[in-house]
């Protein structure tokens, strides 16, 4: 079908019910009646010959047919309202809002020093922050619900970008006043002990090796590698994880007051070892390196503000603009 024959602003009604999976939450963003956009997707549903959307637990579900045309209509309506634009960026005098998604870990180490950059270099830009532990975070950056998700990841397929921000090695820390504590330990001695664990989707259970893929997407959700990487003949895990949490927050509180061992990452713990209240062990093995990466969509590959951000959060944490460039598939 030639798109001559379409209103393109079908195509806006199409994409706001794609984001928002509602009539209602469609009529809201586009300041018109429920009943006007249920007419308009009508039209759609007749132009293409597809339903397009299907009501569903109480949500307007995609069909396949959608989730093929949905990264197209987006792509191309942003071009649109890129060219009825046409200015150059100007951070000074941008007003816009950024939906990211993060674990707490990445909360506390990245957003004070991007938010200190943002206030002085772009003060009309906001930030709308998620969390990263929902397990359809993927499919929001699809969807377009999410410009920006921050995280540690692996594979990446060719529709996502890439850029570092941030990198740390992991550690293991126990109370200051654990028998383990001040000691040269083995992997048998950190078994013998029950063990905090960080499980971003709230799950509780350890994913194949501490990754969740999600639409071609791996990323780290289960922060502690000792349990995964000890297992019996069964393969069956040899220690015990006593309390999985869905964040970091929660942790180093248990291990200062229990017999608890916990893997973080080292910069995180830095305060509470300085303050007394937890010590690090010298690890029987070599530790894991580990990257906070930004990852978002090839569709924004030309949104000049997305890429300032990215590199603007990358500069806040240390590196320079080369060092946080995009990268189109993973290493």
């Amino acid at each position: 079908m030639s798109i001559r024959r379409v209103d393109l602003n079908l195509f806006r009604v199409f994409e706001s019910v794609f984001k928002h999976r509602s009539i209602v939450g469609a009529s809201r963003e586009l300041s018109i009646t429920p009943s006007a956009v249920s007419h308009a997707l009508a039209r759609l549903r007749s132009a293409l010959g597809d339903p397009l959307f299907i009501a569903a637990d109480g949500a307007m579900e995609p069909t396949a047919r959608a989730l093929e045309l949905a990264p197209h209509v987006q792509g191309g309506l942003g071009r649109i309202d890129d060219a009825l634009r046409a200015k150059p960026f100007k951070p000074e005098d941008t007003v816009r809002t950024f939906r990211i998604a993060l674990s707490d870990y990445a909360a506390l180490t990245i957003l004070p020093r991007l938010v200190q950059r943002l206030r002085r270099l772009a003060p009309g830009i906001d930030l709308r922050v998620f969390p990263f532990s929902r397990t359809d975070t993927v499919r929001q950056v699809d969807d377009g619900r999410l410009d920006m998700v921050v995280g540690w990841f692996t594979e990446l397929p060719e529709r996502m970008r890439r850029a570092l921000l941030w990198t740390d090695v992991e550690c293991v820390v126990v109370s200051a006043t654990h028998p383990l504590a001040g000691k040269p330990v083995s992997r048998e001695d950190l078994l013998e002990y029950p063990h905090v664990v960080v499980e971003l989707t709230g799950s509780g259970e350890p994913p194949d090796e501490g990754f969740l893929e999600e639409r071609g997407v791996l990323r780290r959700v289960w922060v502690e590698r000792l349990l995964l990487d000890t297992r019996g003949e069964d393969g069956a895990v040899v220690g015990r994880a006593a309390v999985a949490v869905p964040h970091y927050a929660a942790v180093i509180p248990m291990v200062a007051s229990t017999d608890l061992i916990a893997t973080l990452p080292t910069r995180y713990t830095d305060e509470a070892v300085a303050a007394g209240s937890i010590v690090r062990l010298a690890l029987p093995y070599e530790p894991v390196r580990g990257s906070l990466e930004a990852i978002w969509h090839h569709r924004n590959d030309d949104d000049p503000g997305l890429r300032w951000l990215v590199a603007q959060a990358g500069i806040a944490m240390g590196l320079s603009p080369e060092a946080s460039e995009q990268r189109s598939s993973p290493a």
